[in-house]
């Protein structure tokens, strides 16, 4: 007999919480149980398909998750947010997907903690498109010589909060670690007067903040006489919140442990 698996949605009543509705209900194998919101949102109360625009699904928002079957957490919100989740999971034992970014060191190192205990699937970015570029920018970075120079350009909404995205930080993580280097030893994030050459090995960060830009991420690799450059441009949040469906499922039947999108589609 089918078995469909529960989801709660954090920030359920957010831009992307609604795309992770929408992805949850359009999803055969998948079914919400509840969607959470902030305790001062004016929206508890409501029916989470509605606010979602997929219809009534009979499940109201709330800002605590009640007594119900709650197979998989998933967390597209802010830091802070996703550290209560975190917790809450922990206490129910509830595996947990991680869409969030802009956690701090601290905040990381509580994620991988609880994934001695609990399944745990952390990624900035859980696109697929994304997830095969990370693959490509790898096998790039490990074929070019460092007469390559690195630039990473990224675009989001006016409202998105945390700068360098998460993905274009994962992107420079790959682009290092193929060279058996760390990002923190070549980033550079801000250029300004008079800087003088660029330096060889640098991997350079732009960001662009405006209007309703979904997320665009290309990554630059210059050399003398030709570039080669690797894109990503998303037009739909339901990308990620797809994403989400496929990392919630395969979390299902993994022990406890911390893992990422290059897992849940077996590209690593």
């Amino acid at each position: 007999m089918f078995s469909p698996i529960y989801l709660v949605i954090n920030g359920a009543s957010g831009r992307m919480g609604h795309a992770l509705i929408q992805a949850c209900v359009a999803n055969k194998d998948t079914e919400l149980a509840a969607g959470l919101v902030r305790s001062t949102s004016t929206l508890i109360g409501s029916d989470a398909g509605q606010v979602a625009g997929v219809g009534q699904l009979g499940i109201l928002l709330a800002s605590e998750l009640a007594d119900v079957p709650a197979h998989v957490w998933v967390d597209f919100t802010l830091p802070d947010g996703a550290m209560l989740g975190l917790e809450q999971c922990l206490e129910k034992n509830i595996p947990m997907v991680i869409g969030t970014t802009g956690f701090t060191t601290e905040q990381k190192q509580k994620i991988y903690a609880a994934g001695k205990s609990i399944p745990i699937v952390y990624a900035p970015n859980m696109s697929i498109g994304v997830n095969l570029c990370l693959n490509l920018l790898r096998t790039t970075a490990q074929t070019l010589d460092d007469d390559y120079d690195i630039e990473i350009i990224e675009s989001h909404h006016r409202n998105k909060v945390d700068a360098p995205s998460g993905t274009a930080l994962r992107m420079g993580e790959v682009i290092a670690a193929a060279t058996d280097t760390s990002l923190e030893d070549r980033a550079v994030y801000s250029r300004e007067g008079n800087i003088g050459a660029r330096n060889k090995g640098e991997i350079g960060f732009e960001t662009i903040r405006a209007g309703d830009i979904v997320g665009e991420h290309t990554v630059y690799f210059a050399g003398i006489g030709e570039r080669i450059e690797i894109t990503h441009r998303a037009t739909s949040r339901l990308t990620f919140a797809q994403g989400a469906m496929r990392a919630a499922i395969w979390l299902q039947n993994q022990p406890p442990g911390v893992y990422d999108m290059q897992d849940v589609l077996g590209l690593t």
